[in-house]
């Protein structure tokens, strides 16, 4: 009886502790612990009607204006936003911002994200622009530098992309050096691909010190001299969004102004890129929102055969897709936002200093950004894809609104390091942190092996909501396990060499943590709003987790094959497919519920 009590305190010490980033792989998360978007308050709902108001007052009707970049057109726009407290939602009141946490700010981003170019100038601006000198910036640094990007008065951009360092950024040759005074440090060296760079008032440069072997932080303002710049980049979209190449010629940078601690640059740079991943996540998400408003519309506008074009099936698949893609991306992206707000309030609560405590608070969910970034990304590339078909002709012309919505998104599978660069570091975070012993990841991996070798159970169905495709999500976390248990087990310290191993593996876990997110919230909206009202998050729900199944047993094969032979991949191979099984269930019908909304209420609802 005593171990069966202990044995019961244990399950109920696990099922009581906050989760750790990463650990969805090996526990089940109850629909109680996520945050959904449904959840959000009156007046974080307020925040985001005020950005929306925002673009269809001042942007949206200048999107040509914009993109040919106007003489002081952008500084204007980010001078109205700064008015308005966009720039500063997240900052500390303290520093004239409103003090809302990181879901409240992945809001903003989530409703600034159908702004096209503009919205990729103040993402830079609030995220990598002001985001460093709050997070690792002294009193005096942030004193001086915060309320005033806060407000707009200055403009901020991020200065770490050379030539020949790009995902490699600690390799890069910009240098500093102390003058013979001791005062300043002259930075000469080469920046490029910087955002806001043509007109941005302070920016944020990396450089190496003498020979050091990382990367230092600095904080430059255009008025210290020393800086010129190349004419703006002429690109594939994005065109309103200033893009410059700098040159540091002795650019004399007070000794006050090192950001931090000599050689920390590049653990600034890196845990910076965390939040930018999901934010951009987030402004994706508002993006393909947009997007799929507009291609509803046209469907139900454009005529064919005497019908408008949403009355055809091929038509309405486009539809149902594109918004179940939006609607599990944006599940995935609010949930590891909140597990970000909890993890930095139980810092807080442990005594941790506020930005420290927003720093280790990202970096925990790490993974999790990594996994928005990537297939939120994809995912709007996905939807402005289908919406230029749905437009047809009209699509390819630069009068419509696809045109540019399409060439706009092709960068942000670039933007924040490139996805393949993320697909890696999923898969890297989550075994260093195995062998770091933070994961227990061998155990639950061995556990699946030993299952292969037993009889399959076939015990009582049970009959509870989403029993089922709990079911389905715990034997896809099992496929998972079981290719990166053997991974590891049989291509040790090469396996770190086998990228294209590494990417489905990355895959597998990616898609878990989508699939679970969007069952999750489903599952929220039937418990806290009501069967009827939960019927078609449902439909979306299923309709993702069955095209998962296939995308997991696709990348699961591909590694298969890469490193198994004999017995040992054919016993993995029965694995997969037991572990990639399910019952039938009618996409067709599903997608037709969902489209069928849509396309009543001329736009996306969900």
């Amino acid at each position: 009886m005593s171990f069966i009590l202990v044995l019961c305190s244990l399950i109920i010490k696990e099922m009581n502790e906050a989760i750790k980033g990463g650990e969805f792989v090996i526990r089940e998360t109850p629909y109680t612990d996520i945050f959904i978007p449904e959840e959000f308050d009156e007046e974080a709902r307020m925040i985001r009607q005020t950005c929306l108001d925002f673009l269809e007052a001042e942007v949206l009707n200048k999107l040509d204006r914009i993109d040919a970049q106007e003489e002081g057109l952008m500084q204007n726009l980010l001078d109205k936003a700064g008015e308005l407290g966009m720039l500063g939602v997240s900052i500390p009141e303290q520093y004239g911002g409103f003090g809302k946490n990181f879901n409240t700010s992945m809001l903003v981003a989530d409703a600034v994200g159908g702004g096209y170019s503009f919205a990729v100038a103040l993402s830079a601006h609030t995220g990598i622009g002001t985001l460093p000198i709050l997070y690792y910036g002294n009193e005096e640094q942030k004193a001086k530098y915060i309320p005033k990007l806060t407000t707009g008065e200055w403009k901020a951009a991020y200065c770490l992309t050379e030539p020949n360092a790009g995902s490699d950024a600690n390799s890069g040759r910009t240098s500093a050096k102390l003058n013979a005074e001791g005062t300043h440090y002259l930075i000469n060296g080469q920046k490029m691909w910087i955002t806001n760079g043509g007109f941005a008032d302070v920016f944020i440069v990396f450089a190496k010190i003498d020979d050091d072997k990382n990367l230092t932080a600095f904080i430059v303002e255009r008025d210290f001299g020393g800086i010129t710049m190349n004419p703006e980049e002429h690109k594939m979209g994005i065109k309103g969004s200033s893009t410059r190449q700098l040159f540091f010629n002795d650019c004399p940078v007070p000794v006050e102004n090192m950001l931090s601690e000599r050689e920390n640059g590049f653990k600034i740079a890196v845990n910076i890129l965390n939040i930018g991943r999901i934010k951009l996540g987030a402004a994706t998400i508002g993006s393909s929102r947009s997007v799929i408003s507009q291609a509803v519309k046209y469907a139900n506008e454009r005529v064919q055969f005497n019908l408008p074009i949403s009355k055809f099936g091929a038509i309405r698949y486009k539809l149902a897709e594109m918004a179940t893609r939006l609607f599990a991306t944006e599940a995935a992206t609010y949930r590891a936002g909140q597990n970000i707000d909890d993890a930095y309030d139980a810092l807080i609560a442990s005594g941790m200093d506020e930005a420290k405590a927003k720093l280790k608070s990202v970096e925990q969910f790490a993974i999790e950004c990594a996994i928005s970034k990537v297939w939120c990304s994809e995912m709007l590339d996905y939807v402005v894809d289908e919406g230029v078909q749905i437009y047809g002709g009209m699509g390819y012309s630069a009068e419509a609104p696809m045109e540019r919505a399409y060439r706009d998104s092709r960068i942000n599978r670039i933007f924040e390091g490139t996805n393949e660069v993320n697909r890696l570091l999923i898969v890297d975070m989550l075994l260093k942190r195995a062998m770091k012993g933070e994961l227990d990841l061998m155990g639950p991996a061995t556990a699946v092996a030993n299952e292969l070798m037993s009889i399959p159970d076939f015990g009582d169905e049970d009959d509870a909501p989403f029993a089922t495709e709990k079911k389905i999500i715990a034997n896809l976390k099992k496929v998972g396990l079981m290719i990166a248990g053997a991974a590891v087990q049989k291509l040790m310290m090469s396996l770190a060499k086998e990228e294209e191993i590494l990417m489905n593996i990355a895959d597998i876990i990616g898609y878990i943590y989508v699939a679970e997110s969007v069952l999750l919230r489903a599952e929220k909206i039937y418990h806290t709003a009501g069967e009827e009202t939960a019927a078609l998050p449902t439909d979306m729900a299923r309709v993702y987790l069955h095209s998962t199944l296939d995308k997991v047993a696709i990348a699961g094969k591909e590694a298969l094959y890469s490193f198994a032979e004999g017995d040992e991949l054919k016993m993995m191979l029965v694995g997969l497919r037991r572990f990639t099984k399910a019952e039938p269930f009618n996409v067709k019908e599903a997608r037709q519920r969902i489209a069928k909304k849509l396309i009543e209420e001329n736009k996306y609802c969900f």
